[in-house]
């Protein structure tokens, strides 16, 4: 499948685009880190499309204490696969995972 051709102003806006996205990331996961976020909000705003086309490992990584290796283990027990996002968690992985860390 080739790619569309873009003008080099719809270029732009697209890495705008991106770079907002990147940006708006980087702030839910430092709100997670510090505290200010719970898990039960973000995955509550999963609709929105920031958090809902966020990896769930990456956003399991933004939590205090729980690294790339502890992110993988609750993931590969509950039954999410590594490349699934938010958006595309069902309501019992959504349980599982706020019943574990919740």
């Amino acid at each position: 499948m080739a790619l569309p051709k873009l003008t080099p102003d719809e270029k732009r806006k697209a890495l705008q685009k991106a770079q907002e996205m990147r940006s708006r990331r980087a702030q839910v996961r430092e709100q997670l880190k510090k505290g200010t976020l719970t898990l039960k909000e973000v995955l509550e705003s999963a609709d929105d499309e920031v958090i809902g086309k966020m990896r769930v490992a990456y956003l399991l990584q933004s939590l205090p204490q729980v690294g790339k290796v502890t992110s993988q283990k609750i993931m590969q027990e509950i039954g999410i696969h590594e490349s699934r996002r938010v958006q595309g968690l069902g309501k019992r992985q959504i349980g599982a995972l706020l019943e574990r860390l919740g």
